[in-house]
């Protein structure tokens, strides 16, 4: 099949960018990735710059894949990363718009490729548990109920690919914040810092330039995970108590 294709270059930081619009050649068994794939070879056969993206396993597990795919952060599919698109959702002829995330908090770097270092500088925050060394406890030691097992196991599916951001019109990681902390404040583990943790990881959140949450739900639409809109609840709820409560230092 014939694409039109309408990709945003921008050479670096500071270049203000611009749409250019290819014509590639694309098999429907291929993946958007690999799409890209036939671009590039094309323009570096032609003697072009070919478009950056950012990439790794291609198996929607690392969340790098980050472009939004004519509006969407990751393209139209329900619960798929942008490596899990394949072009058989499309058709001959059709026009396709690829742009990168936007987001105050993800300066572009080059083209389609972002840096979402922001993430990083959250976990670093505290994305962690503190844990004895030596030998491992028994596994049935620390009774934990299904349902927190579940909740905490359903969070900790976020890959950090920073699509909620993309998708909110405030650029706020709220969802991707409320999943790392939903993800170890349903576990024993994860209790000492608790309090701590939540505002530490929520004042790193503001400092970085996210946005704040209103709810709109935009985010979990567009999470490849499917990681539920109510783990912001548990953010809020933590938040408040370690705020409001004074009960960041109690654990």
């Amino acid at each position: 099949m014939k694409l039109n294709l309408k990709v945003w270059r921008q050479r670096d930081s500071v270049d203000k960018g611009r749409m250019v619009n290819y014509e590639v050649d694309a098999d429907e068994d291929m993946s958007f990735l690999e799409m890209l794939d036939v671009l590039n070879e094309k323009l570096i056969l032609a003697g072009d710059e070919p478009v950056a993206f950012d990439h790794d396993c291609r198996e929607g597990i690392c969340g790098a894949c980050s472009m939004v795919i004519d509006g969407q952060p990751h393209g139209p599919q329900k619960a798929t990363t942008t490596c899990q698109l394949h072009m058989r959702h499309y058709s001959d002829g059709d026009s396709i718009v690829v742009e990168p995330f936007r987001a105050g908090a993800f300066p572009v770097i080059k083209d389609l490729v972002v840096d979402r270092g922001a993430f990083d500088k959250v976990i670093q925050a505290g994305g962690y548990v503190s844990v004895n060394t030596g030998s491992a406890p028994d596994a049935h030691a620390t009774p934990v109920s299904k349902v927190a097992a579940d909740r905490s196991f359903a969070a900790a599916n976020c890959i950090g690919c920073g699509a909620c951001v993309a998708a909110c019109p405030n650029g706020s990681a709220s969802l991707f914040l409320g999943a790392k902390l939903t993800h170890l404040g349903e576990m024993p583990q994860g209790q000492p810092e608790r309090y701590e943790r939540v505002v530490n990881m929520v004042e790193t959140h503001d400092d970085a330039g996210f946005g704040g949450c209103t709810n709109t739900g935009a985010c979990a639409t567009a999470c490849p995970k499917e990681i539920p809109l109510d783990v912001i609840s548990q953010l809020n709820r933590d938040y408040l108590k370690a705020t409001v409560a004074g009960r960041r230092n109690r654990g």
